[in-house]
């Protein structure tokens, strides 16, 4: 249970280091410049798909997809608490101080494009046989095929 933690926390941290990144970029980079910002936004959103869609192709080869999904919505779901409400604060913004309507659509933002990269991820892994469950369903047919067949008398 303590990996588990762990790992959720380490995922969580690193969305929230990505989400740092980007706001240190569109401050200092593009200090006045609102558009920038904005295209900084979304490559930090495609960044945390991406990322995302590697973290789930990767532990979903080594988990049902009931645990994956678990541990990725608690490591989405700390990150954007993380992403909303403290990544303001360390450049000295408020988090609420865009508006409901900013605090809120960047919360849909992040929730959007992290179910868009789980799914790009376990999709992925999906077509490629390479998830628990068909590696479970492969290792029972050839268990089944591997035994000779009963002869049956009469």
């Amino acid at each position: 249970m303590r990996n588990r933690w762990l790992r959720i926390g380490a995922l969580a941290g690193a969305l929230f280091a990505i989400n740092l990144v980007a706001r240190g970029v569109a401050n200092f980079a593009f200090d006045g410049d609102t558009d920038m910002q904005d295209r900084t936004s979304l490559v930090f959103f495609g960044v945390v798909a991406l990322v995302l869609a590697a973290v789930a192709f990767r532990w979903g080869r080594d988990r049902p997809v009931g645990v994956l999904l678990a541990d990725m919505a608690a490591a989405v779901l700390i990150a954007c608490l993380a992403t909303v409400l403290l990544g303001p604060a360390v450049f000295g913004a408020n988090p609420v101080g865009g508006g409901a309507g900013e605090f809120f659509a960047q919360i849909w933002l992040y929730a959007g494009f992290s179910a868009a990269g789980f799914l790009l991820g376990y999709l992925l892994l999906v077509v490629l046989a390479k998830d628990y469950r068909s590696r479970q369903l492969a290792a029972y047919s050839k268990a089944k095929l591997s035994k000779p067949r009963r002869v049956v008398r009469r």
